[in-house]
């Protein structure tokens, strides 16, 4: 270890009085190697006192040689007190094995500074070693130097002792959290100053899949026990994995059930892939636990790259990130890091810390993607679409932010716009053409905006304030919510229908297709999903699917049987809409009519017989 200097006050202070004064010469005390004759003029009592003292000491001229050394330091040596003087100080307690402890020495022997303290590793003859802390200080009144050694062995060992307790976990012996980022933090360390190796890092950052359920049934102590026998496998296969050819590996327990396998100077994203699956094939075999036989599996997420620019926190990052993609993808397998997908969580993320101030700041706006009836050709209707004008993503369609407003609940406060705003909408375009028939506006509705807000009370405040005709309004909510409605949501709906207001069935077929259930919702449009008129198309040289039409027109029948109408989704070719048009179906809504466009261009659709289609090119998605 490095030395220090530091101030005033040592052993020598305890002899300052003897060595400023002179005395006749005396003999030297028995045992004692003789001293100069400056030393020897001391008295006899110090020099019996120095010799007896338990602490190890010597006193050192300015050329670094011991002048004289006392009982204590040469039984801490193994040596003979008379063998030590005109010996190296600096030799015989390992001065000159670091340039910055050696630097200081010379400064303390010059007078230049006045105590360096240190630390150091000595062998005694014997070949045991001990643990030293080595103090040296100037001797007041002359040009010499006093040596103190103290044995400070007992106290490394404690220390040792209660530093493996802090960095180790009780349960399972294998280093905690603190040493693993300790650990992580070095390995990025050595690789940003280049000491040979690879210069990457790999990670494997583990979970037991369902271990909550162990602790819950069979108890800690057997939840414990497997955590124990867990370990003992991943440092298996980590010792295994033939480590000592490449680098340096740590198995460590992070808490809970999560589990770490640290590769410095990795040799590639195939190194850890295949440690991935040897610690997945190992955890999955079965656990015999004290008569209890546990299978359990891991989810692991798995993170290898240059370590030159990584911190210890982006690589945890990145592995806790690819763990829960793991667990999303079905659990009981690992998966590895993929930039482009962390990209797309990170766009997410961003999203989502904006999205409500967003709609305090005017970022979103409304279009509108006409409702054709398939007789007529005339406009019945439009469903209101949002856009979000992102200031640094460009316009975004609902894909993009409608999942992230539910699952943080900003669709509550985003939905209540969009409906005030289409209602507003639909009552101008009455007020500015009131000989044209009006047209009813479809807002979706998210089922979080049925829990978590009073929507029945909102849409009454709306329509008192728009002036627009209950009749003119039809909410849209997804089958999978419509189908599952109980208590509150089904209460909401039934009391929004009752105000005359309608209620749509979005991407009918696609989810629980309960018919029977049709019947006591308060339901009056059913709009069937685009997956079934795709079936329809003739273009491309294919035959129609038999099977689709067959399925459309049923669902037709029976929806015009129990007093509903059907809208079909994603209509983008004459030759579909005719077929539906054949089979019975209200109306249609795609490509064919219109994209979702500008309020001024539905105004202008308004009130002709049949709507001028639009080229049915790519665009984004409603």
């Amino acid at each position: 270890m490095s030395g220090t200097s530091e101030g005033t006050g040592s052993a020598a202070d305890s002899i300052r009085s003897a060595l400023t004064e002179r005395h006749p010469a005396v003999p030297a005390v028995p045992g004692m190697a003789a001293a100069p004759a400056r030393f020897a003029t001391e008295p006899l009592d110090y020099r019996a006192a120095f010799d007896a003292a338990h602490l190890a000491m010597a006193v050192v001229g300015r050329d670094g040689d011991v002048i004289a050394a006392n009982q204590a330091l040469a039984g801490l040596l193994g040596a003979e007190p008379r063998a030590l003087t005109g010996q190296s100080a600096a030799d015989l307690v390992d001065l000159a094995a670091e340039a910055r402890t050696w630097q200081a020495y010379q400064e303390v022997l010059r007078g230049r500074q006045a105590r360096l303290r240190c630390t150091r590793r000595l062998k005694h003859p014997d070949g045991h070693s001990l643990w030293t802390e080595v103090t040296l200080g100037p001797v007041p009144g002359t040009k010499d130097v006093l040596l103190s050694v103290a044995d400070i062995s007992d106290r490394r060992d404690l220390q040792a002792r209660l530093r493996h307790l802090q960095m180790h976990d009780p349960v399972t012996r294998l280093p905690n959290r603190a040493l693993f980022f300790e650990r992580l933090s070095a390995a990025l360390e050595a690789s940003a100053y280049g000491q040979g190796g690879t210069g990457r890092i790999g990670l494997c950052y583990l979970d037991l899949d369902g271990f909550k359920a162990v602790n819950d049934t069979l108890g800690h102590r057997v939840g414990d026990r497997l955590l124990t026998a867990v370990a003992a496998r991943l440092t298996q296969c980590a010792d295994q994995s033939g480590y000592g050819r490449t680098g340096g590996h740590l198995v460590a327990r992070l808490g809970g059930d999560e589990f770490a396998l640290l590769v410095e100077d990795s040799t590639g994203t195939d190194q850890l892939t295949d440690l991935a699956r040897s610690v997945l094939a190992a955890v999955q075999e079965p656990f015999d636990l004290a008569g209890q036989r546990l299978s359990v599996s891991a989810s692991i997420g798995v993170v290898e790259r240059d370590a030159e620019g990584t911190t210890a926190t982006g690589l945890m990052q990145a592995a806790d990130t690819t763990l829960y993609w793991a667990k999303a993808d079905g659990k009981a397998r690992w998966t590895l890091f993929d930039p482009e997908r962390n990209a797309h969580r990170m766009t997410r993320q961003a999203l989502s810390s904006t999205l409500r101030p967003a709609v305090e700041r005017g970022e979103f706006e409304l279009e509108y993607q006409p409702l054709v009836d398939l007789e007529s050709g005339a406009v019945r209707g439009v469903e209101a679409l949002v856009r979000w004008n992102h200031p640094q993503f460009g316009t975004l369609t609902p894909n993009r932010f409608i999942g992230i407003a539910e699952e943080d609940g900003s669709i509550v406060q985003l939905g209540g716009w969009v409906l005030r705003t289409a209602c507003r909408q639909a009552r101008r375009w009455q007020i500015e053409q009131p000989s044209d028939a009006p047209v009813f506006v479809s807002v979706n509705v998210a089922v979080r905006q049925v829990w978590d807000s009073d929507l029945v009370g909102d849409v009454a405040e709306i329509l008192a304030e728009t002036g627009l005709a209950p009749q003119l309004l039809q909410l849209e909510l997804t089958e999978s919510a419509v189908m599952g409605s109980a208590g509150r949501p089904l209460q909401a709906l039934q009391a929004l229908s009752d105000m005359g207001v309608r209620i749509a069935i979005d991407d009918f077929g696609t989810g629980y297709s309960n018919l029977a259930y049709l019947s006591r919702l308060p339901v009056s449009v059913l709009k069937l999903d685009g997956s079934f008129v795709h079936g329809f198309r003739y273009e491309d040289g294919a035959h129609p699917n038999p099977a689709d039409e067959t399925i459309v027109e049923a669902l037709v029948q029976l929806a015009h049987r129990l007093g509903l109408t059907v809208t079909a989704e994603c209509v983008e070719t004459a030759g579909q809409a005719a077929r539906l048009r054949r089979v019975g179906c209200d109306t249609g809504q795609g490509w064919l009519y219109s994209r979702a466009v500008a309020p001024d261009v539905i105004a202008r659709m308004i009130g002709r017989q049949a709507a001028a289609p639009h080229p049915a090119t790519p665009h984004p998605t409603a």
